[in-house]
């Protein structure tokens, strides 16, 4: 036994210490390559010429053609372009995530709990990639520093070109992430289903302002949405980002979602988006998700993969700047069945040609290669079709497609090799830099990239905007069912003298409105909040945060709620973050409400009469999941018997 103990003993000690000696390693390198970095910069002076100030972004001490703001923007981008390296104009053809400090720091090694797997250094100095976008943020005035800081460092490289900013939808109560998972302190509304139940274009541009204010305040200047996917198959898990089934409804919002944030024309004040999923990403395989190689295939067994550019057709006529393909194969539409961004036949010949679009495509992120930490794989690439080329070939195939940008990733060197080895041409590199230099010039990056920090404070999240994302979230809260009573009145809206069982409702906002008990026996209604179900999976770090699978709830749960609704009339607000099979709750409730994203006060304030439900369901809801696996995953509305149709919502009217 001491033997033993006494050899336990020993491979601690060495565990221990090959864990420090890698720790020592992992920081010196990093130490390293941010000194590497940091010798590279040089301070920018403001200078004078003709009574005018400007920044001597290459600090040659003359003003060049691209530094000044009243040259044509044509010309600034080939005077610029004809000064840059390889290693420069390939840098911007890259666009990977990258982590904020929870204090505003810039972050000089990987760091996993920031969603940032570079050194912040070594990606904007060394690889020379200024594109980038952020995951999980700290409150409003760290980002805003953390953003000035970075700015800083990019002004003080070589040509000074600045960073362009990006993010996912932070607007949600809830999206396909979770509960704000990302962090913001920016006003709260309903998800683009939500903004879709409203049917009001003019709200959703509202919101496209408010949400470009906000998100200029802090420094993000690329909005990586809105969709235009379509909701056609209900078991998809992006659905809630969505506009619904409908491809005429979702074509105008898409269209008013962009105006919004891009206003008439892109320019100084524009948020520039990235309209995703192109050719539309929603008939996926059974509703499996492209994120994972089980869901890799696109179906369209309605014969409708027309059908899905619909939306398109508003976000070109919106003059969005960016489009977005997605990971799915479109099977049997093309002459090869790869993912979207490899296909050629997607990219040049369908929207470089026939649509004639000549903005930024930027893949989706990390189709080139898996996220990693320390050599281990975290999330699998999403290399759907193309699985065995290497990592260089796929490089290959994307820019050969058409593509101008690799989300995700940052590894530059196989396009760098890919140039100087005779494969790509540089001139083909340039037409994708032009594009990408473009719009930063457009938006006014290279004149003014700073942001006021105490302004950002003042708007993000100001009352006027939080006033709105409420007012928008019980606009698009939908009443599904209001039970008539014996006397013929109707169950809703609730009189605040009654008393009420709740579940998954802060008591102390429930309480505002009705007496609220902690005994079902002692109520007069209970009032209870869902989730729509889904299928927990856990095979991938971030499959847990997709809901996928099936849409009925199991047991013992339907048993559980049915229960309640047998002892007490039972008002249900469901959220439905895609649709949900839920024939026995609509026969058994009392009243039934669906949300996309509402805070409890907004639920009970249609529940208590405070506000008149108008809403309209953007999707249908299916009666059964045999009619759910009967439906073409490609077509809309085509559920048989549904328990509500798409467009079912009544009022108190």
């Amino acid at each position: 036994m001491k033997k033993i103990l006494k050899v336990l003993g020993y491979v601690l000690v060495s565990l221990l210490v090959l864990i420090i000696v890698l720790i020592l390693v992992f920081n010196g390198y990093y130490s390293v390559l941010n000194s590497k970095a940091k010798k590279q910069l040089t301070e920018v002076q403001v200078l004078k010429e003709n009574g005018r100030n400007f920044r001597d972004l290459n600090k040659n001490g003359k003003l060049d053609i691209y530094e000044d703001s009243n040259q044509d923007i044509e010309k600034r981008i080939e005077n610029l372009l004809a000064q840059m390296t390889l290693e420069e104009k390939v840098g911007m053809m890259w666009h990977p995530p990258i982590g904020v400090g929870e204090k505003g720091e810039i972050l000089g090694k990987p760091n996993p709990a920031a969603f940032s797997m570079v050194s912040s250094w070594d990606v904007l100095v060394n690889k020379k990639i200024n594109h980038y976008n952020l995951f999980i943020i700290p409150d409003t005035r760290h980002l805003a520093d953390w953003y000035n800081n970075f700015q800083k460092i990019a002004e003080q490289t070589r040509l000074g070109i600045p960073v362009t900013i990006s993010s996912d939808p932070r607007h949600g109560i809830t999206n396909f992430m979770g509960p704000d998972i990302l962090g913001s302190n920016f006003s709260k509304w309903p998800e683009p289903s939500g903004l879709a139940a409203t049917g009001d274009s003019l709200l959703v541009a509202e919101f496209g302002k408010i949400a470009n204010v906000e998100y200029r305040a802090v420094g993000i200047r690329t909005a990586l949405h809105p969709m235009a996917d379509l909701a056609t198959e209900p078991r998809w898990a992006r659905i809630n980002g969505t506009f619904g089934e409908d491809a005429q409804l979702s074509k105008k919002l898409t269209a008013a979602y962009i105006y919004g944030f891009q206003g008439d024309e892109f320019g100084t004040e524009s948020v520039a988006t990235m309209t995703k999923h192109w050719p539309g990403g929603g008939p996926q395989t059974d509703g499996e998700d492209a994120h994972f190689h089980y869901g890799a295939d696109q179906a369209y067994p309605g014969d409708n993969f027309d059908y899905h550019l619909i939306p398109f057709d508003g976000a070109f006529e919106a003059g969005t700047a960016m489009i977005m393909p997605y990971y799915g194969v479109p099977v049997g539409q093309t002459n090869e069945d790869v993912g979207m961004s490899f296909n050629k036949e997607i990219i040049t010949d369908l929207l470089r040609n026939e649509y004639n679009y000549d903005g930024i495509v930027c893949t989706d992120w990390g189709i080139i290669e898996g996220f990693g930490f320390l050599g281990m794989e975290i999330v699998e690439a999403k290399n759907w079709g193309v699985e065995d080329l290497t990592v260089k070939e796929r490089v290959k195939k994307v820019v050969d497609a058409g593509v101008d940008q690799f989300g995700g990733n940052s590894n530059t060197s196989e396009l760098i090799e890919l140039v100087e080895e005779g494969q790509i041409s540089e001139s083909r590199i340039d037409e994708s830099v032009r594009r990408l230099l473009r719009a930063k010039f457009k938006m006014g990056l290279f004149d003014n990239p700073f942001v006021n920090v105490d302004k950002a404070e003042q708007i993000v999240g100001n009352p006027e905007f939080v006033e709105k994302g409420k007012l928008a979230q019980r606009k698009s809260i939908v009443l599904l069912k209001n039970k008539m009573n014996a006397d013929s009145s109707f169950v809703l809206p609730l009189n605040m003298k009654v008393k009420i069982y709740t579940e998954n409702i802060k008591q102390e906002i429930a309480s505002e409105y009705a007496t609220v008990v902690d005994s079902l026996d002692d109520a007069d209604f209970a009032v209870i909040r869902l989730q729509a179900p889904w299928e927990p999976r856990n095979g991938d770090m971030i499959e847990s945060f997709f809901h996928q699978g099936d849409l009925d709830f199991k047991e013992p749960e339907l048993s559980r709620i049915l229960e309640i609704m047998k002892q007490k009339p039972t008002i249900v607000c469901i959220y439905l973050d895609r649709p949900a099979v839920i024939s026995e709750i609509v026969e058994n409730a009392a009243g039934l409400l669906c949300d996309f994203g509402a805070h409890d006060d907004a639920v009970l304030d249609i529940i208590f009469g405070e506000f008149n439900p108008s809403a309209k369901l953007p999707f249908e809801l299916p009666c059964s999941m045999e009619a759910v696996k009967n439906q073409k995953e490609d077509v809309p509305y085509d559920s048989e018997n549904p328990v509500f149709e798409f467009g079912f919502g009544l009022s108190y009217n």
